[in-house]
C-alpha cells in the first residue's frame, strides 16, 4: 500500500506519518485487505484541523472521509474510524465487485468559470451567452445498479454520484439530500414505460 501524508499549512512529522501507516494498515487488514493508494491531507479550518482521507480501494473505486478536531492525531483518527465504517458496511459488495468486470462509457467532463459578479446570477458566460469553460477533460461514467452507485456515492463521501443504469442503459444520478438521505433521479422514459 503506497501512503501519501501531506500538510497544507502544518508541518507533518515523522511521528504522525508513522501513526497515519500503522492505523491505515490496521484499517485496510481488518476490513478489506490492502489499498491500492492512500492520501491523507491535512489542513487548518479557522482553529481546527481536518484530516482527509482518500483511498483507492480497487478498479475504479475510491473511498474518502474526513474529519475535524483539535488536535492532527484526534482529527486523523476520526477520519479513520469512518473511513472503517465505511469499508465494514460495504464490505461484502466490495468483495463481489471486484470478480464482475468494470463496465464505463467514456464521457467529457467540463469545469465552468465561477461568476465573479453577484449580478449575472450564475457562471461567467463568454460574448455568446455559454458559459465559460476553463477545463475540459475526458472521464468515464460507471455502469451500476442502482444500489452500486448508492455504495460509491457513500464510500466517496461526494455529494453526488452520476451513472449508467444497468437495467436500462439510460444515464441516472444519485446524491445526498440536506436531510442526509439519498435521492436518485431516474428520467421519465429511461423506464420503458
Amino acid at each position: 500500500m503506497n501512503v501519501i501524508v501531506n500538510g497544507r499549512h502544518i508541518d507533518v512529522g515523522d511521528a504522525l506519518r508513522q501513526h497515519v501507516s500503522e492505523s491505515l494498515t490496521h484499517v485496510f487488514g481488518k476490513y478489506f485487505g490492502d489499498a491500492i493508494d492512500v492520501t491523507v491531507s491535512f489542513s487548518r479550518e479557522a482553529h481546527l484541523l481536518r484530516a482527509s482521507v482518500s483511498a483507492h480501494v480497487g478498479r475504479g473505486i475510491v473511498a474518502q472521509s474526513h474529519a475535524t478536531a483539535d488536535q492532527p492525531y484526534a482529527a486523523f483518527d476520526l477520519a479513520a474510524e469512518r473511513l472503517g465504517t465505511r469499508l465494514r458496511r460495504h464490505k461484502r459488495r466490495l468483495r463481489d465487485h471486484h470478480k464482475t468486470p468494470l463496465e464505463t462509457q467514456p464521457a467529457r467532463h467540463y469545469v465552468l468559470a465561477a461568476d465573479s459578479e453577484a449580478e449575472t446570477g450564475g457562471a461567467a458566460e463568454t460574448a455568446n451567452g455559454r458559459p465559460a469553460v476553463i477545463a475540459e477533460m475526458k472521464t468515464e461514467i460507471p455502469v451500476l445498479t442502482a444500489s452500486e452507485a448508492v455504495m460509491r456515492l457513500d464510500l466517496e463521501d461526494s455529494g453526488a454520484l452520476m451513472f449508467v443504469n444497468r437495467a436500462h442503459g439510460g444515464l441516472n444520478m444519485v446524491y445526498r439530500r440536506p436531510d442526509g438521505n439519498v435521492g436518485w433521479v431516474d428520467p421519465k422514459g429511461n423506464t420503458g414505460a
